[in-house]
């Protein structure tokens, strides 16, 4: 089972903090993405394919759609603004 978790405005727009999911290694970060939009509703799609998304895979931000193992962790991080 992988452990996805969602930090900040996401974890408020989607209700929950973290989740477990079972996949397949092998199975990339954006159908990890598709297959939680198919469980939970297209809202979900919306919000996690979002433009600025940052995502994690065991603690490493990725910059690719990487193929993922049935253990890893899965961070979903809202973009950072400062000032």
């Amino acid at each position: 089972m992988a452990t996805v978790i969602f930090f900040a405005s996401i974890r408020e727009d989607l209700g929950t903090n973290q989740m477990s999911v079972d996949i397949e290694s092998g199975t990339r970060v954006s159908a990890l993405i598709n297959a939680l939009a198919t469980m939970n509703g297209p809202e979900w799609g919306a919000i996690l394919k979002a433009e600025n998304i940052k995502i994690a895979v065991n603690q490493e931000l990725i910059t690719s759609d990487i193929e993922l193992n049935a253990q890893d962790e899965v961070a979903f991080f809202p973009p950072v603004t400062g000032g």
